[in-house]
């Protein structure tokens, strides 16, 4: 039995890994055996212990990207349909990848034809900067970091347009046509993770095609590469402490606090996202977009003590992000919490350097 391996990539604060979870939870429920990959430039994921509750099989590429890391990504294939058979891998490529139809897709088809079967390459997209691309505009990002965006879709068999339910269906029809005719050789679906709204659609399409990595992006690795290079990144996972605290407002306190630092020097989010577990169960926050949307779901309760793992992204430099993000923990809970980090990690990304680049389509 092949497995089925569904990659959808996209840029940073575009939903993926919202959607990911949604699709597993529904194929689980169907009977499904669901595996998932998630992937960064360091370890310490809130992607990766928000998955683990989906009570399918998690793994992590973490401290490279899958094009530049094809072994691990392909490792981690194998860890998962080592354990059992699994029917559907889910794989979320780090936000400011590209070019993955020649780095991961085409090495894909060319060396595992006969153990994996390849879905289309999705491209998640949040509706607000597509149509500010559409339009010219830079949806305050940097123009290099506008480019990666641009070869992403440019690159992807399938282009989904997340958060509809933010729009009105005149707004999303419109949408749809604008990028259609941007891309007229992929197919353009418009979902909405929050509400359901033609996921069932996406992931039908996703299932039963096989036309994987249809086409090739001309990508520019110098600027490819200064679109990496600036954004900082940080990873921490922190044990939090205190005699009793409500870790839900904790959270919303916390995200209002780094929103409103971000705001104030004009910088763009890639994404902020925070997950808080304690024995109670667990809070999620997030802040993405060029307007800094903050969504906040679930529930960690009241407790003495929490784990907290928290992800930035943000236009600046490291250094910069880190002492923003420490001084808001430090002051979020104040004198009533500490913060133990147990691991924190603070880099700008290197170079990417595939292993493998095809300059032709695997047929």
């Amino acid at each position: 039995m092949k497995t089925k391996i569904i990659l959808v990539g996209g840029f940073l604060g575009a939903g993926k890994t919202t959607l990911l979870w949604e699709a597993a939870r529904k194929l689980s429920q169907a009977g499904k055996r669901v595996g998932l990959i998630t992937n960064d430039q360091a370890s310490e994921l809130v992607d990766t212990v928000l998955l683990e509750h989906t009570n399918t099989s998690v793994a992590e590429v973490s401290g490279s990207c899958f094009c530049c890391n094809f072994p691990g990504f392909t490792d981690a294939i194998a860890h998962i349909t080592g354990k059992k058979a699994v029917d559907v891998i889910f794989a979320e490529p780090v936000g400011s990848c590209t070019d993955l139809s020649a780095t991961i897709l085409q090495p894909l088809k060319h060396k595992f034809a006969e153990k994996l079967n390849l879905a289309p390459l999705s491209v998640l997209v949040d509706p607000e900067q597509l149509a500010d691309i559409l339009d010219g505009r830079m949806s305050g990002l940097h123009m290099s970091a506008v480019y990666i965006l641009r070869k992403q879709l440019e690159e992807a068999d399938l282009i989904v347009i997340n958060k509809t339910d933010l729009l009105t269906p005149e707004a999303v029809a419109a949408l749809q046509k604008r990028t259609a005719e941007q891309w007229p050789w992929a197919k353009v679906y418009a979902i909405s993770t929050k509400t359901g709204e033609s996921l069932e659609a996406w992931l039908n399409e996703v299932l039963q095609s096989n036309e994987a990595g249809t086409h090739l992006a001309e990508v520019d690795y110098d600027t490819y590469a200064e679109g990496e290079a600036v954004l900082g990144w940080l990873n921490t996972t922190v044990i939090l402490q205190s005699k009793s605290s409500n870790w839900d407002i904790y959270t919303e306190n916390l995200l209002n606090a780094l929103k409103r630092r971000f705001e104030e020097l004009n910088t763009a989010i890639g994404h902020v996202k925070l997950l808080i577990k304690t024995g109670e169960g667990f809070v999620i926050g997030n802040i993405t977009g060029a307007r800094s949307f903050l969504t906040i779901r679930g529930s960690a309760g009241e407790s003495n003590e929490a784990r907290m793992t928290l992800n930035a992204r943000a236009q600046m430099e490291p250094d910069t992000l880190k002492t923003i993000v420490l001084e808001e923990i430090s002051q979020a809970g104040g004198s009533n919490i500490t913060s133990d980090f147990t691991a924190l990690k603070c880099l700008k990304p290197g170079r990417p350097n595939p292993t493998y680049r095809y300059d032709y389509i695997v047929g």
